[in-house]
């Protein structure tokens, strides 16, 4: 299972990618594989700020659709556009050309609350 260093994680399995202020958010490698092929992406708040935890947008598998929860606080800029015209993407790629949004970041301090690589490879092998 590949868990970058370089990267927060969320205990609902989202990642946040941060560059100064901007950060860049996907969902991880176990999370695609548990919803398996992923067939819609659909993000509607670009342009509005959000809190921890809020929705962000749904992510639609074969079997499921779920919720993603934003890490930290901010204001969504940029849905990729490549994943909501291929969302196979996330299942080849999601810490890289697989990320969801980009965010600017209100709230810097929630990122030291996120898990690092380690405590998230704990968590999901528990």
């Amino acid at each position: 299972m590949n868990i970058p260093d370089n990267i927060k994680y969320t205990k609902d399995h989202e990642w946040l990618r941060v560059e100064d202020d901007i950060a860049y958010i996907g969902i991880t490698e176990f999370a695609q594989k548990e919803l398996g092929d992923i067939v819609f992406i659909e993000v509607e708040t670009v342009g509005e700020t959000l809190g921890k935890n809020e929705t962000f947008g749904t992510i639609e598998a074969v079997k499921t659709v779920s919720d993603m929860l934003l890490p930290v606080s901010g204001e969504v800029l940029e849905f990729n556009e490549e994943v909501e015209s291929a969302p196979e993407i996330v299942n080849q790629d999601p810490y890289g050309k697989g990320w969801i949004v980009k965010i600017r970041i209100e709230k810097p301090e929630e990122i030291n609350e996120l898990l690092n690589a380690n405590e998230y490879k704990e968590l999901i092998e528990t």
